[in-house]
């Protein structure tokens, strides 16, 4: 579902996949390739929400105010509330990356993690942990955040191409 909300209508790129399910309200955005799954919420109710292209937000995020970059994975059930997550970074399962944080580029925030308001995870670093330590990431670790939006960029397409659901 999409809505209007303060003058603004949710944006989404035509070779993107959005979830019937999913709910986007106001001043949203989606860039291509990228995928909104089921039980989704992205708010532009109070600052604009992107999600950059080739990026995946999973079942039951809610992002708010929220900057997503390029080839990242939002994983199920996260919050990211007026943070900024760069590009080619992954945030994992059940996470929540507060207001004025920033996940800088190739990062990932480990499943169950708290990133505090206004805290940065530095560039190829994992965080992990509530409140989050980092410590620098391996190579496996590097290796699977690009298989995971890899497999959901592929996923989204074959989404698509079955239509709406």
């Amino acid at each position: 579902m999409r809505d209007a909300f303060g003058g603004h209508e949710p944006t989404v790129d035509e070779t993107a996949f959005v979830s019937k399910m999913a709910y986007l309200v106001g001043e949203v955005s989606v860039g291509a390739r990228s995928s909104v799954w089921p039980f989704v919420c992205l708010r532009g109710d109070g600052g604009e929400t992107t999600v950059g292209e080739g990026s995946n937000v999973q079942e039951f995020s809610m992002l708010h105010g929220a900057e997503v970059g390029d080839r990242v994975t939002v994983g199920h059930n996260v919050v990211i509330d007026y943070a900024t997550i760069e590009s080619d970074s992954l945030v994992g399962i059940q996470s929540a990356v507060l207001g004025g944080a920033t996940v800088e580029s190739n990062a990932l925030v480990a499943a169950g993690s708290v990133v505090l308001q206004d805290q940065t995870i530095p560039e190829g670093h994992l965080a992990y942990g509530a409140p989050a330590e980092t410590r620098p990431l391996t190579e496996g670790q590097r290796a699977e955040i690009s298989r995971i939006q890899d497999h959901y960029v592929d996923l989204a397409a074959e989404y698509r191409s079955v239509g709406e659901l």
